[in-house]
């Protein structure tokens, strides 16, 4: 314990490095603040009847620059601490805002004091940060490196994974929960789990309601963080060990070649506009750490959550730089995501940088050199990047566009041939004129943000009145197509025309050029009941539902042999975008050979994919049309003694859908073969 009676034994401390630095006869604390003319390091010592000791740093002492530091000479580790600030209020001048009477977390704190998933959050009622010691055994855990061009990322909420009874797992809802579903995801055969937000934050900071039930709801996805070092712990069966379930979770996913990305959310934070709740960044440097109106000094709100954060402010990059440094050197992980990625190129006043250091710093960092970076390529106020975030080759997007042109295609929408052939093809219209390739789109169909895959072919409309805002929120343009009766059907023909679609769509994501990302759940066709914006829903409606894999294992089954073909044949995942002219790879058509028809009204499309050296080559026939069959002829197949195999046809139930070539239908060039209305058919050369 650090008494109190006898006075605590300080130093003046170290300006560098920042946050609290355990060293052999005590601890250093330093805590970034400009504006701050007061600070006091608040010490509780631990047990329930703990004494808290307050230590006033003094400015000619400890300070130096914009650091204020101290160090306190102890053995003691066991404790928590926290900072009182005080200084100027004075938001329409300067944009400050102090309280003494809160204790800020340290923004640098890699560990907040653990609690279990729901339980009240302490605020700034008392000191939550805890000291940290990175003691793990990784085993010789290594980066596994894989390239973006073998990738297949999928998607998962920690809690919601295997929080559901259906997942039986001994620990449901957290890390250790992810472990227990490793052997199926190595089945599946994705290369990486995305992880959405891991990052602290307050669950129950969440003022809606279920207007049927009357219960409060939760802040369930966590998109709005407090900490950008601190982990989850709620996410772990015991929170007390919660860094070290993290990591154990990280190492196993490592050993079964399975890389581990995390959504991260830079661009605000949970302290929302003034009305909300202080925690840490706006009690210690409000007009430093968030984009101000320059007269008003109201929040600039690019990300749609009260506040923006400002992340070209040479100090905001830095604190950046080290909370990404720490993730991947500390808890090993492999790549990032970044929520609405766009406010990274913000300046100060909100403006649109041509060249915004921070993200030019995030690719140039040597330490993160062999990590993979993804950008949500647009923010909450209309910027859309999707092709143009960067001209780094080092950054990946969220493919948008891919999104919507596949589904306007397989809705029966018109004018979306052209626009499928691009995306197909890698998306050269936004990535090859500044030297990119089709591994900096990861395509997607679904992801957490939006209707799941088979909502997608089951709603027209939205269904978040669960959300307890009068089914207002939610992105209304979903580009989505019922199947002909909107909701729950129990009609055959209806079912099977959604099935059919799920089918088809999944085949056009995992055989398109680029890097796929699956959300999790959609391989068995779970559904959220027509919630497009699932964010506070904190039960079955987000929970993935395993009984759907043994039901609807005949799509589990199709998505696995999709994947496996991607995986085996390599003109499936090409490095570089097809070439024109003689010897071209790739060759289209609609309904016949050598006949394009890129019309407004077309709605079919087929290509043919003809490999280097001694792989298969591949037709693949697409019919986006509603109701209408279309009838193809097939070419002939390149080289003597090969002819064709029907190896998929996703009009037809499992496990006809997809065929291994010995089991196949045969055809030849020149026979014409029927596909029915939203299906797909692939062939695949065999001698």
């Amino acid at each position: 314990m650090i008494k109190q009676k006898t006075g605590p034994h300080t130093k003046q401390g170290f300006p560098l490095p920042g946050g609290a630095t355990p060293i052999d006869d005590g601890v250093n604390f330093t805590l970034f603040s400009r504006h701050a003319t007061s600070v006091t390091l608040v010490i509780q010592n631990s047990g329930k009847e703990g004494s808290r000791l307050e230590l006033q740093l003094d400015p000619e002492l400890n300070r130096t620059g914009d650091m204020w530091h101290i160090f306190l000479v102890t053995e003691e580790r066991d404790f928590s601490f926290g900072y009182r600030l005080d200084g100027k209020t004075d938001i329409q001048g300067q944009g400050l805002v102090y309280n003494r009477k809160q204790i800020l977390l340290d923004p640098l704190c890699q560990n907040i004091i653990s609690r279990s998933w729901g339980k009240k959050f302490s605020g700034t009622a008392t000191p939550l940060c805890k000291l940290t010691t990175h003691d793990f055994d990784w085993q010789d855990d290594r980066p596994l490196k894989t390239p973006m061009v073998d990738s297949v990322i999928y998607e998962l909420h920690v809690r919601g994974f295997t929080r559901d009874p259906s997942a039986d797992v001994k620990h449901p809802g957290t890390y250790l929960g992810i472990i227990e579903k490793i052997p199926y995801l190595k089945e599946l055969g994705v290369t990486a789990v995305e992880l959405m937000p891991v990052t602290e934050w307050d669950e129950n900071d969440n003022v809606f309601y279920n207007p049927e039930t009357g219960e409060k709801l939760k802040n369930y996805w966590g998109y709005n963080p407090i900490s950008f070092f601190a982990l989850k712990s709620g996410f772990a069966s015991d929170p007390a060990d919660h860094i070290n379930e993290f990591k154990t979770m990280v190492r196993s996913l490592h050993q079964a070649g399975i890389e581990v990305i995390l959504d991260m959310v830079y661009n605000h934070t949970g302290e929302g506009g003034y009305e909300g709740s202080t925690s840490s960044f706006r009690g210690i440097d409000n007009s430093i750490y968030y984009l101000l109106d320059q007269h008003s000094h109201d929040y600039l709100n690019f990300s749609g959550c009260g506040n923006t954060f400002n992340c070209n402010h040479p100090v905001v990059r830095s604190f950046i730089k080290d909370s990404l440094r720490y993730w991947v050197v500390e808890m090993h992980v492999d790549g990032f995501r970044f929520d609405l990625a766009s406010i990274l190129g913000r300046d100060s006043k909100g403006h649109v940088l041509a060249n915004p250091p921070m993200i030019e710093m995030i690719a140039e960092d040597p330490i993160l050199r062999d990590t993979k970076i993804i950008a949500e390529a647009w923010d909450a106020a209309g910027l859309y990047q999707v092709g143009s975030f960067s001209q780094d080759s080092r950054w990946a997007e969220w493919n948008g566009k891919f999104r919507d042109d596949v589904r306007a295609f397989m809705a029966g929408h018109d004018n979306t041939v052209a626009n499928l052939a691009t995306r197909i093809s890698g998306s050269s219209d936004l990535y090859q004129t500044s030297a990119r390739t089709p591994c900096n789109s990861v395509n997607f169909i679904t992801s957490h943000d939006g209707f799941t895959l088979y909502d997608l072919v089951s709603f027209e409309q939205k269904q978040n009145a669960g959300n307890g805002e009068e089914n207002r929120d939610g992105d209304n343009h979903n580009i989505s197509w019922n199947s002909g009766v909107e909701g729950i059907s129990n009609e055959d023909h209806i079912l099977a025309l959604r099935f059919r679609r799920v089918r088809s769509l999944a085949l056009i994501l995992i055989l398109s050029q680029g890097v796929p990302m699956i959300t999790a759940g959609d391989e068995f066709g779970r559904s959220q009941g027509g919630n497009n914006n699932a964010w506070c829903q904190d039960n079955k409606t987000s929970w993935i539902d395993w009984k759907l894999a043994e039901s609807n294992k005949g799509l589990l089954r199709f998505f696995r042999k999709c994947l496996h073909l991607r995986k085996t044949h390599r003109l499936f995942r090409r490095r570089n975008f097809f070439s024109h002219g003689p010897g071209q790879e790739i060759s289209w058509q609609s309904l016949k050979p050598g006949r394009e028809d890129w019309s407004s009204d077309c709605h079919t499309l087929a290509f043919f994919l003809q490999a280097r050296k001694k792989d298969s080559d591949f037709f693949i026939m697409l019919n986006g049309h509603r109701t209408e069959r279309a009838e193809f002829t097939i070419p002939p197949v390149s080289g003597k003694k090969r002819f064709w195999k029907q190896i998929v046809d996703t009009a037809r139930i499992s496990p006809f859908d997809f065929r291994e070539p010995g089991h196949a239908i045969t055809r030849r060039g020149g026979d014409t073969i029927r596909v029915k209305a939203m299906a797909a058919v692939v062939l695949q050369s065999v001698t």
